[in-house]
């Protein structure tokens, strides 16, 4: 079933031809690996995903959890999938061996969440939040809290969370108002209430471990001030004693449009009154660098909730790709005969346009997102210093469009989807508009567009004098000069040339413009950050379709079904630098101009 959501011949395509991942098992880290333990791992994957995650897609969004102010009851499936997950090592996945981990590639187990994500996003949010709690807790807190709540986080017993939001604050984290007081023992307790937490409560796990942004007292303003503190649903049993139930509070459970499996939670944190108590916390690291220490789990959570779009268009695109060849319907303009047999849809240029539009953004997104993934691999475990920090710049600089690009373009993918299905894509019987309203939540989680596009031209293209772009640039001419004198390749390189030299244009003049006026310049950010995303998508295209051509050069020799899959690769390719690629060019003129139209537009005007 697998195969409905995710094409295995693209996964497989994507880790060994795109990004060499078999060249990892000449680090150190795994050589004890081979080729046939990480496709043993997707296998895996894809039969849990199958099993414990599909089963229960459509009962889960129309069955959603519910709270009858004591306790959250989800469908028993949620924790079957749960416990299939967590059985299988994949919580502990990327860990060392001698830490109980299977020490595998961050590409291999992203791979691996692609299918789980792709078969049930919602489910899957629960194992996917609790893989970054775990990292934070491994990454920054201490010997104590590692060896208390790391293990059980490994093995399922725990799930995790990210609580940042608060009701009147939602991505102005500076403004942040939960307290944390320290207490004689070394805790602290914290007061204050979080919105819009996902996964804040349940009734998979015996416990949850909220990662909780909160202020000491006297901490100095703004985002200099705040800290990271691990808060414990239960604090855990000492001494042959009963656990105990924290100061954490479900105030209830929001509705939510699409995940609606993934409880959303409003929790207060010292609810119970007590002016000298509050929930029980543990200061994670260094006092007033919590946001520091989050922004790994919030990096991470950006490029996985990239590859959740990327997935849920994908499932998209293949659910329209198979009615479009089976459903039969209308005959070609050419055909003036009424009697004569009605053709499946999938030969009407219109419908072919819809779908190249899909797979172009649904392949060329998933390519992003496990180049991402590998960019973080080749960051912590690169051969040379020098290899780690370029691959750390240039995934910084490229996070908020692996995150931003999908989110936009695979919902679009979902929309096109619905519209090839006519009367039946908005209809429960199919799930397209299930997916549909899953998907229309990725623009908004983990940092909107806009959060997104500020982050992009405000801080990391300027970053370290623009490092990772002048990066970025490099890897792009050096797959152009690659495409050398090929006839498919050069006007597709051609085309991203120009690209390439109308973005380094526009960039040098928006950080002019932001130079002499911050607020007017960045006012236009998100248009900055759709045309950085066709230049970037475009070259994730070039790629391929420079290894679909040099596969094609000995067509003769392969099998009818890779000869059309590198076909459908490159002129999917085509599509996207010859079709999408070329808007950027009236939006770099509004841009370079500094339109402010929307800018000067007055609130009173409305």
């Amino acid at each position: 079933m697998s195969e409905q959501f995710l094409r295995n011949r693209d996964i497989e395509f994507l880790l060994y031809e795109f990004l060499d991942t078999e060249a990892l098992l000449q680090r150190p880290r795994y050589q004890e690996h081979s080729r046939e333990i990480f496709d043993a791992t997707l296998n895996t994957a894809r039969t849990i995903a199958d099993k414990y995650f599909a089963d229960h897609y459509t009962k889960g969004d129309a069955q959603e959890p519910t709270f009858d102010g004591e306790e959250v009851t989800l469908i028993d499936e949620t924790k079957a999938a749960w416990d299939a997950f967590a059985e299988a090592g994949f919580l502990a996945a990327h860990y060392d061996f001698e830490e109980g981990g299977l020490q595998l590639p961050e590409v291999i187990l992203r791979s691996a969440m692609a299918y789980i994500n792709a078969a049930n996003v919602s489910s899957a949010a629960y194992p996917f939040l609790t893989l970054g709690a775990a990292n934070l807790v491994r990454s920054f807190a201490s010997d104590t809290l590692r060896q208390t709540y790391l293990p059980p986080m490994m093995d399922g017993r725990y799930a995790g969370t990210m609580a940042l939001t608060e009701p009147d604050q939602g991505s102005a984290l500076a403004d942040i108002r939960t307290s944390a007081t320290p207490a004689e023992d070394g805790s602290y307790r914290l007061r204050g209430q979080k919105m819009f937490i996902s996964g804040g409560d349940q009734s998979i796990t015996e416990n949850i471990v909220h990662m909780v942004l909160a202020r000491i007292k006297d901490a100095p303003p703004g985002v200099k001030g705040i800290s990271l503190f691990l808060v414990p649903k239960f604090i855990p049993a000492k001494n042959g004693q009963s656990a105990i139930r924290n100061d954490v509070k479900l105030a209830g459970l929001l509705h939510k449009m699409g995940y609606r499996n993934t409880t959303s939670t409003v929790l207060n944190f010292g609810e119970d009154g007590d002016k000298d108590g509050g929930a029980i916390g543990y200061l994670v690291g260094e006092p007033h660098k919590g946001l520091h220490y989050m922004f790994q789990l919030m990096n991470e959570a950006r490029i996985g909730v990239g590859t959740g779009a990327a997935v849920l268009g994908y499932r998209g695109y293949q659910h329209a790709l198979q009615y479009a060849k089976d459903r039969p319907q209308g005959r070609l303009p050419s055909n003036r005969d009424p009697q004569s047999r009605q053709l499946p849809i999938i030969q009407h240029a219109d419908v072919r346009r819809m779908l190249l539009m899909q797979k172009s953004y649904v392949e060329g997104g998933l390519a992003l997102c496990l180049y991402a993934s590998s960019l973080f691999e080749d960051a912590h475990s690169g051969e040379t210093e020098s290899e780690r920090l370029k691959a750390s710049d240039l995934l910084d600089l490229l996070t908020p469009i692996v995150k931003s690009w999908p989110s936009k373009y695979c919902l679009k993918a979902n929309d096109l989807a619905i519209q090839v299905l006519g009367g039946s894509g908005y209809i429960r019987e199919y799930p397209l508009e299930q997916l549909y309203r899953d998907n229309r939540l990725n623009p908004i989680h983990e940092g909107t567009e806009g959060i997104q596009a500020l982050d992009l031209l405000g801080r990391k293209v300027p970053a370290k004098g623009m490092a990772g772009y002048q990066i970025l640039a490099k890897e792009i001419q050096q797959t152009l000069s690659g495409c050398g004198d090929n006839e498919t390749l050069q006007p597709l390189a051609e085309a991203l040339r120009a690209g390439l030299n109308q973005l380094n244009g526009v960039s040098e003049s928006l950080l002019l413009q932001m130079s002499a006026d911050p607020d007017r310049g960045l006012a236009n950010a998100s248009l900055y950050l759709d045309v950085f995303g066709r230049v970037v998508v475009s070259w994730i295209w070039l790629q391929q379709a420079a290894i679909a051509s040099k596969k094609l050069d000995g067509e003769e020799n392969l099998p009818a079904g890779d000869s059309h899959f590198y076909r459908g690769k490159l002129q999917a390719a085509r599509y996207y630098i010859e079709w999408e690629l070329p808007e950027i060019t009236p939006q770099i003129a509004l841009l370079e101009s500094g339109n402010s139209v929307p800018f000067e537009m007055q609130s009173d005007w409305f």
